[in-house]
């Protein structure tokens, strides 16, 4: 191709205007009243989805929420979720009572709401009452009376029995006598009196031999009258005890009867005769007696017989207007399924009773909904299981939980309690289609997805957004607003989304925005936040986080990071890149070069035989590979080897955001016509040339703005985008006013050559039309293969691969001009 060549001019480039990249906010008058559910327009997809599944009583029907951010969106999705629980019934109360007949399995009782604390205070006043009243009773008269009878009656008996034994040992010979320790003694007499030693002497072995005979006879009757003793003493216990119960129930059963009129329950009614039964069973613990001090008192806890008797609460909705609708901050095992408490007891054991046992949230929410992150919910081991195995059975067990203790250390374990509680899960959309993928129960019990997005569209919900922010400020007593701050505040809402068509749903940026300008306001002494106390804070927060930025314009301004604003040159271009460092982003101009050769191994990425590329960047090369076959190899083979590469890149890159950019490289070093370097380019590229949308264009934008003014500008800096981006572009305040003074263009392209002709100032024209780039790339092309053609073996000049061909190309490439260069 000869070197003089007339090469035809493109049309001058319009660039976008100042008016056209304006921000034009909706309405933004403040709102008249804040609706209920301002907070959640342009959700009604999740709205709905969470609706239904409230709706639906049947198991399984739990919803996983994702999309919500922010730290206080978990308690208004719950304030959301009460209103649509407002007319369902409210809840009973759930109460544990000690089972009598087993009293390591407590009862759990249902009760109507607010019945489980009237309970709870009608047994304890019913102890009290029996505690004064009880001993009153046995200290009555009648009583007194009945026991004295008793007394006497078997005191008469025991005498009698006394006396018949008495005279039967006056017969033997014996007179009797009790000892120190009750044992019965028997002494021999003689005439009434206790005999001598000598007079037992004078009896002989024969008289003594009798005596010892009576003395046996005598013990044997002695035993048998000591058993009839021994039974008139229980006889008389056991009437004292049968009076004692007699008395006790004409006191015990009226109080009891009346609690029980004022519960409409079998299971209270049970409870309670279970309860009266076992009062008479052990009165004595209300008899009174002397204080029996004990030494450490204070350092054994004692198990209280009247434990027995109280009544635990598990659950208390008395107050509840509507269904519960709780929220686990900490949702650990023991605060979601509950826990028993344990004591050591005077043995240094751990032991605990029915009162110890604490309700988790699911127990305390059963009738209503739970909203749990399911990231902290995922932190601790068995968790997860358990709250499936809950939710499969529709039941919650409370037990012991120390999956670090050798031994078990209480035996109380209540008997599994029903639930009817609905579960809302929140959490990323990554986590709900990994548990999708690989769980196949969670799918089975988190039947509905409640999908919340980012955005909203601006014009349709500018109120709920300006009911917002009034609420912000008014709620956290921060300056009042401005009518003229609105716009710029929405104009940040926007570029926070990226596309100047819409607004966040999610209140956690903006309420930051809010508190910030409040304070730059403050500062500057203004008593209302106005629109340039936005702009302040706007500047102050790419202030506080652009060191990196700004070391990175400084090594370009300096030469160390080489990227030319000014000038042309074949062969290289300016992409641009986004970093992002800690939640703020950037963007990054970068030296893109391409060069090209003879050959056939296609389009060679630098960065992606280092490995230094991601998938996505990899497969726009790939699609480069397809653009150039599109274009220049309908009737000829493409002979071409060309390596691309990001200059002074040492990292990993992604994204195919650069594609554009990389083929007009190629193109530039194919057709020899220079690329402006006051240009940088972004976007993507399909087979045909359609240059696509690509992400953080503002930010790419303004990026290489700021490195232009950094250098100096010329008055002929500027960026290539695709035309789809532009209602993602939001500039800030200084490039806004570079464009307004016409210092700074902005140019949007629909297709490849749109952007060579900015670049070159060329036409693009066809392979066919000479004068124009896509001509000039085509005869680079053709003479490339001529000189494949001449290097084939057999042509005297095999072996020149590394002269003509790419580096790295092997001889079965050389050998093979004409295959598919991919």
């Amino acid at each position: 191709m000869s070197d003089e060549r007339a090469l035809q001019p493109a049309p001058a480039p319009q660039p976008l205007s100042a008016e056209e990249l304006a921000y034009v906010a909706p309405e933004t008058k403040a709102p008249a009243a804040e609706p209920a559910q301002d907070a959640w327009q342009g959700q009604e997809r999740a709205l709905g989805a969470i609706e239904m599944g409230l709706a639906i009583d049947h198991s399984g029907y739990n919803i996983y929420a994702c999309g919500l951010e922010g730290t206080h969106r978990e308690r208004e999705l719950a304030d959301l979720i009460r209103g649509f629980l407002a007319d369902k019934p409210i809840p009973g109360d759930r109460v544990l009572v000690h089972n009598f007949s087993n009293p390591d399995r407590p009862k759990a009782l249902d009760l109507p709401a607010g019945a489980g604390c009237q309970l709870r205070k009608d047994i304890h006043d019913l102890i009290e009452d029996l505690e004064s009243d009880l001993p009153k009773t046995f200290r009555g008269e009648t009583f007194e009376e009945e026991k004295e009878s008793l007394t006497e009656r078997y005191g008469r008996e025991g005498e009698e029995i006394q006396r018949q034994l008495t005279k039967q040992a006056a017969e033997a010979g014996f007179a009797l006598q009790l000892d120190s320790s009750g044992d019965i003694g028997f002494i021999p007499i003689k005439d009434g009196k206790p005999m001598t030693q000598e007079e037992l002497e004078a009896l002989g072995e024969q008289g003594l031999a009798e005596q010892r005979e009576r003395r046996r006879k005598l013990m044997r009757e002695v035993k048998s009258v000591m058993r009839r003793q021994t039974a008139l003493v229980r006889q008389l216990s056991r009437g004292v005890r049968q009076a004692e119960r007699r008395v006790a129930a004409e006191a015990i059963r009226p109080l009891i009867d009346e609690i029980d009129q004022r519960y409409d329950s079998t299971e209270v009614s049970h409870y309670l005769r279970e309860l009266a039964d076992d009062l008479l069973d052990n009165l004595q613990i209300f008899q009174e007696a002397p204080p029996q001090p004990m030494p450490f008192a204070m350092f054994a806890p004692r198990e209280d017989a009247r434990t027995n008797y109280e009544v635990n609460v598990l659950v208390d909705n008395g107050d509840a207007k509507s269904p519960p609708v709780l929220v686990e901050p900490w949702p650990t095992y023991r605060n979601l399924f509950g826990a028993i408490e344990r004591v050591v007891d005077r043995q240094g054991k751990l032991v605990s009773n029915f009162t110890r046992v604490t309700a988790g949230s699911l127990l305390r929410a059963s009738g209503g909904c739970l909203v749990i992150n399911l990231r902290d919910l995922l932190s601790e081991p068995l968790v997860w299981r358990a709250l499936k195995e809950c939710l499969k059975r529709d039941e919650v067990e409370i037990e012991t939980y120390d999956p670090f203790a050798m031994f078990t250390a209480s035996t109380v374990k209540p008997e599994p309690t029903a639930i009817s509680t609905r579960v809302v899960l929140t959490g990323p959309d990554y986590l709900f289609q990994l548990l999708f993928a690989y769980d196949d129960e969670f799918r089975e019990i988190f039947k509905v997805r409640a999908d919340f997005g980012r955005e909203t569209d601006a014009g349709q919900n500018h109120a709920s957004i300006a009911a917002q922010i009034e609420r912000i400020v008014r709620e956290e007593g921060l300056l009042p607003l401005d009518p003229g701050a609105r716009p710029a505040i929405l104009e940040q809402a926007a570029r926070s989304v990226g596309d100047r068509r819409k607004l966040p749903t999610q209140w956690d940026e903006l309420g930051d925005l809010l508190r910030e300008a409040s304070y730059w306001a403050g500062k500057a002494g203004h008593d209302r936040i106005e629109s340039s106390d936005i702009d302040e804070t706007a500047r102050q927060r790419d202030f506080h986080n652009s060191r990196t930025e700004t070391k990175i314009r400084e090594m370009i301004r300096d030469r160390t990071l080489l990227v030319d604003v000014d000038g042309s040159r074949i062969g290289q271009v300016n992409g641009l890149a986004v970093l992002g460092l800690g939640g703020y982003r950037f963007g990054r101009p970068s030296r893109i070069t391409a060069v090209t050769s003879p050959g056939a191994h296609g389009v060679i990425a630098i960065d992606r035989e280092a490995k230094l590329s991601g998938k996505t960047y990899d497969k726009g090369v790939l699609i480069i590979s397809g653009y150039l076959r599109h274009v220049y190899a309908q009737s000829a083979p493409l002979s071409l080897s060309a390596s691309l590469a990001f200059e002074q890149s040492y990292s990993p890159i992604d994204g195919d955001s650069a594609s554009a950019a990389d083929l007009f490289a190629i193109i530039s070093s194919l057709s020899r016509v220079p690329l402006r370097q006051d240009l940088a380019v972004t976007g993507s590229v399909n087979q045909f040339g359609d240059v696509q949308p690509v992400g953080g264009v503002t930010e790419k934008v303004e990026g290489f703005f700021r490195t232009c003014e950094a250098i100096g500008l010329t008055g002929k800096q500027g960026v290539i985008l695709p035309k789809s981006n532009v209602d993602q572009l939001l500039p800030d305040r200084a490039l806004m006013d570079a464009i307004a003074a016409g210092t700074f263009s902005i140019y949007p392209i629909e297709t490849i050559d749109q952007g060579l002709e900015l670049l070159t100032g060329i036409r693009a024209g066809t392979i066919d039309e000479a004068g124009t780039v896509h001509h000039a790339a085509a005869e680079q092309l053709t003479a490339f293969g001529d000189a494949l053609k001449r290097r084939k073996p057999g042509n005297g000049a095999a072996d020149a691969s590394d002269d003509l061909g790419a580096a790295g190309e092997d001889e079965e490439a050389e050998s093979e001009p004409d295959r598919d260069p991919t």
